[in-house]
């Protein structure tokens, strides 16, 4: 079974929201198929900063990244979620 890692930019509803934080709220909803590869953070403007996200899914499994970019719509600290790729992952 492949995988391909699904890259996610993150915007917090307040600049006040501490990335850990986030960060567990985020692991904690994810489905039970998805793993997280790595976080980074990338600044925006006038101190609002976002979460740059890579999720590891099966490539096999149908409708995952729909329920994946459901999953993290459902977290209330969240405002906005933003695919930015998905690559496959060499084996």
């Amino acid at each position: 079974m492949g995988s391909v890692i699904a890259y996610y930019k993150i915007f917090p509803t307040d600049i006040t929201i501490s990335f850990d934080y986030l960060k567990q709220k985020i692991e904690s909803t994810l489905p039970e198929f998805a793993e997280i590869q790595g976080y980074s953070e990338e600044p925006i403007a006038f101190g609002l900063k976002a979460l740059i996200c890579a999720v590891k899914i099966p490539e096999d499994k149908a409708g995952v990244l729909e329920e994946l970019e459901k999953k993290l719509g459902e977290i209330g600290e969240i405002s906005q979620v933003q695919p930015l790729m998905v690559r496959r992952v060499s084996r």
